[in-house]
């Protein structure tokens, strides 16, 4: 499997950005979490989806990659307000799967309550 140089800089950005963020933790737990909250993956990917994808419908793509984003983002939100509490608990690896449970059971229930409105997930 052979990568271009494009893949390449993909890779690095995105290891650049997790690379920040943990870093930034290490001085302020707030200023790492600010970062760590700040939609860097779907930015990133909306500007390579843009560039890779065909003029004609790269705006359509783009725009498609965002409202989605939107509504997958919403289920993920609870397991960052419970996690304290989980982690008590359960351990942080155990409060990881119950997180990773509990966003499923909720994406799983906003996709039903979203297709009775007509937006398919």
């Amino acid at each position: 499997m052979s990568f271009s140089s494009l893949t390449l800089l993909k890779f690095l950005l995105s290891a650049a950005v997790i690379t920040l963020v943990t870093e930034m933790v290490k001085r302020s737990d707030k200023m790492g979490a600010l970062l760590a909250s700040l939609p860097f993956v779907t930015v990133i990917s909306m500007i390579w989806i843009y560039h890779e994808t065909a003029p004609e419908t790269r705006i359509a793509k783009v725009s498609t990659h965002a409202q989605l984003v939107f509504w997958y983002v919403l289920p993920t939100l609870p397991m960052f307000l419970l996690f304290p509490l989980m982690a008590r608990h359960l351990g942080f690896y155990g409060a990881l799967a119950a997180g990773a449970v509990l966003t499923v059971v909720l994406f799983a229930i906003t996709r039903w309550i979203m297709s009775r409105y007509g937006v398919a997930l």
